[in-house]
């Protein structure tokens, strides 16, 4: 059976951001090693930021849609709990490893085989997934709801006032506080706007914590503060508390009206959606290439051009479907077919064995090595207590044994790191050239933008016509892609290139893999 491809999956949820047991970043490097770990190959990464314990996710449902149209792959995630936490979702993971469409399923916390105990196990962890968010739900909102009736502060005290621990409630700073009526009264006059008030704070002690002025937002935010009425607000509704107000009413409302009076309709600035943008310069005088809406044949489209912030430039303007589409023709020059990746990704699986049973001979070898050299210290330390050598001697050779110590040391380190240093990278390249044919016959331009910042360099845009600069395997492999345009169906067992010599060594061994392996994956990754 062939081995199947990876959905990376991670998620966090925003509710509780102070209290994840992992943030994305930390999931989605675990889960690379992990993949790098047990040769998995992921073909596509999804993450996002919210809570799973109820349906509704929008990327989760992204990567259920593929996984249920494409079939037979599998899903890579921390833990099951990142997946579900909620019944609907679970059972549509359980249902889709029923139907063999998901036909692995791979943490690196948890184990599991798509069998009827595996599938059981997987039950278990989900419903003990839902389970705690249920009762950390009740127990969160019975305890607020306890604060309330007793008429407590439920979180960090607002300007003005400060948390007693003993009392778990708030109380009215001796300073800030009458700061605070002070700031009111004089808005009520119409003496002070926003940003002269936030001023007038910050003078006084009110400020950021960081000690600059609060800004516009935040003296808004205070002024509709009904916590200085003495009152707590929770989802919505407000509650009577049960500290003390330093504000009277009549004050507050003078300041509401006054609010009312000064408020006017706040315009919306329009957000454009530009791939590109950032992502190349100009090839002529080397500003950044920016883009704009323009009107023509009928419709809106979106053009990018040079911003000529470094002085006069007489590059024209490139059409957004004419810039992907020449996108498009790059990644599919340095895109490896599919039965050349499988062969190569194959090949890159023996150059790793070969290279793990040369490192493990050298490991065994300093280890010797490494023995000897302790027992010959051993000795050393021996004659010295023993007083049959002089402590200048005794120094000198300790000296000279240590100093080889390290370096056998230092030799079974580099051993262990060897193979990584680029049988990894040969296979991330490996994945990376066949994932760009993936995208050159798909219309996401986000993913194109993206895979170009870390597969390409020296973007530019010149006589409307896109530069690219890829690393020397994928020139290497874009030149000996164009030897086979005139015969696509070859394939690397019939094609002449890959038959026997006289020395039964394919030609495929001695020009496509000693040529990337030795000359270029040593140069261009090793080094």
């Amino acid at each position: 059976m062939t081995k199947p491809k990876y959905f990376l999956y991670a998620r966090k949820s925003t509710e509780d951001d102070d209290k994840q047991v992992m943030s994305i970043e930390a999931q989605l490097f675990e889960l690379r090693e992990f993949a790098s770990r047990e040769n998995l190959e992921i073909l596509e990464e999804f993450q996002e930021s919210k809570s799973a314990k109820s349906p509704g996710r929008d990327v989760f449902g992204v990567m259920m849609a593929r996984i249920e149209k494409l079939g037979g792959v599998g899903i890579l995630a921390w833990h099951p709990d990142r997946l579900a936490r909620n019944s609907i979702d679970g059972g549509r993971i359980i249902y889709a490893v029923d139907t063999s469409k998901i036909v692995s399923l791979r943490f690196p916390t948890f184990w599991f085989e798509p069998t009827p105990q595996g599938l059981f196990m997987l039950q278990v962890a989900f419903g003990q997934s839902k389970y705690y968010s249920d009762n950390l739900k009740q127990n969160v909102e019975r305890g607020m709801r306890q604060k309330l009736r007793r008429g407590e502060w439920l979180t960090h005290a607002p300007l003005g006032y400060v948390n007693n621990q003993k009392t778990r409630n708030i109380e009215p700073d001796l300073v800030k506080s009458k700061v605070i009526v002070r700031a009111f009264e004089e808005y009520e006059k119409g003496t002070y706007n926003f940003a002269t008030l936030s001023h007038f704070l910050a003078e006084h002690g009110v400020a950021q914590r960081s000690g600059k002025p609060l800004v516009k937002v935040s003296v808004k935010t205070m002024l509709t503060n009904r916590a200085y009425l003495g009152f707590t607000k929770h989802n919505g509704e407000y509650f009577p508390g049960n500290f003390v107000p330093i504000l009277s009413p009549s004050l507050f409302e003078a300041v509401q009206k006054r609010l009312a009076e000064r408020a006017h309709t706040r315009c919306k600035r329009n957000v454009h959606d530009f791939p590109f943008v950032g992502l190349f310069k100009c090839g002529e005088c080397g500003s950044m290439i920016t883009a704009q809406w323009c009107k023509g044949n009928g419709g809106r489209y979106r053009y990018y051009r040079c911003t000529k912030k470094k002085g006069k430039c007489s590059q024209k303007y490139l059409v957004e479907h004419e810039l992907a589409r020449q996108v498009k023709e790059q990644l599919q020059l340095i895109s490896l077919p599919e039965t050349w990746t499988d062969y190569m990704l194959k090949k890159v699986e023996d150059f790793e064995q070969t290279e793990i049973h040369a490192s493990g001979s050298r490991l065994e070898q300093a280890k010797e090595d490494l023995k000897k050299l302790e027992a010959k210290l051993s000795a050393l330390v021996d004659l010295h207590l023993n007083g049959d050598i002089e402590r200048e001697i005794y120094l000198t050779k300790k000296d000279t044994l240590m100093r080889q110590k390290l370096s056998l040391q230092a030799k079974s380190s580099s051993a262990r790191a060897e193979r990584k240093n680029w049988v990894e990278p040969l296979r991330r390249w490996i994945l990376d050239s066949k994932h760009a044919g993936f995208l050159a016959s798909k219309e996401n331009l986000h993913e194109m933008r993206d895979f170009l910042r870390s597969f390409g360099t020296n973007l530019a845009l010149k006589d409307k016509t896109i530069l690219i600069s890829f690393c020397p395997p994928s020139i290497f492999a874009r030149t000996r892609k164009a030897d086979f345009i005139s015969s696509p169906t070859i394939t690397p067992e019939a094609s002449p290139i890959f038959s026997l010599d006289a020395e039964g060594v394919s030609s495929c061994e001695r020009g496509w893999d000693r040529t990337i392996d030795l000359c270029l994956i040593r140069t261009a990754f090793y080094h």
